[in-house]
């Protein structure tokens, strides 16, 4: 018999384990670095990043969300959120960051982005900066539970 304590699973809403390039801002804009993803849901992502970010921030997020997501083709997202935990360093500098997603929108693919998105080490063009004019296609979270 196992006497450890009972685990009830907390999430509502299916997570996949991807480890995607992100890229992200903070502190009203003012602030950019980038990540990559362990995991990420409709409701909330889990990722690595070197920024020292806190518990509360406000965050942007975009990133390519892969076909096996999506069930059609890649798409760009940006996710509006907040940091709701960090996790210190295990190894290395990375921190892991957990954000719950309180808005996202699917982005125009330009070519700039799309080539960006391809290359590992260019992670900071998934974002588009204060030139970007394209109109996006907003989506509420609840709506994609």
């Amino acid at each position: 018999m196992n006497s450890g304590p009972v685990r009830v699973e907390r999430r509502a809403a299916q997570r996949f384990e991807f480890q995607l390039p992100l890229s992200l801002r903070w502190s009203n804009g003012e602030r950019e670095g980038c990540g990559f993803t362990q995991d990420l849901s409709a409701r909330g992502v889990f990722f690595y990043t070197d920024c020292p970010l806190q518990a509360g921030d406000p965050v942007e997020i975009v990133l390519v969300m892969p076909s096996e997501i999506t069930l059609t083709e890649n798409a760009r997202v940006r996710c509006h959120g907040r940091v709701v935990r960090v996790a210190d360093p295990a190894v290395g500098s990375k921190s892991g960051v957990g954000v719950q997603i309180e808005s996202y929108e699917y982005l125009p693919e330009s070519n700039a982005v799309a080539q960006a998105a391809r290359e590992s080490g260019r992670v900071s063009g998934l974002h588009e900066h204060s030139s970007d004019n394209e109109p996006a296609v907003s989506l509420n979270s609840s709506l994609a539970s």
